[in-house]
């Protein structure tokens, strides 16, 4: 399929497709019996890899993290303990993140107790 259906189908303009295949997150093959044009196609494989940059930007996970992620998944062969390890560093940055928030919100709601009490 070209980018315009892939574009279709998964959402993501054409530009985000390109920026990804620019990262090497995904890859298009041109025909080479073709030559008079640079139309790249794409499998259904590209489609998951999509999917899942999708579902991993969703949740938090950076470009980088993503690559990774990706690399692991498809292209290694024993990358479990691997990709465990960036789902668990990810999992302890929302917790730390939460703690964070939590902390932020009981102070907000003191100062508007505060606030509250003085004009009363």
């Amino acid at each position: 399929m070209l980018v315009n259906e892939l574009s279709k189908k998964t959402g993501l303009s054409i530009h985000t497709i390109r920026y990804y295949e620019n990262l090497g997150m995904i890859k298009g093959l041109t025909d080479e019996k073709v030559t008079s044009n640079n139309y790249k196609h794409y499998d259904a494989n590209t489609i998951e890899r999509l999917e899942i940059i999708i579902e991993a930007r969703e949740v938090g996970f950076t470009l980088a993290e993503i690559k990774k992620i990706l690399i692991s998944w498809f292209e290694t062969t024993d990358s479990k303990p691997e990709t465990l390890e960036l789902f668990q560093a990810k999992i302890k940055e929302i917790d730390d993140k939460m703690k964070y928030f939590k902390q932020t919100k009981s102070l907000l709601e003191k100062v508007c107790e505060k606030i509250q009490s003085s004009n009363d």
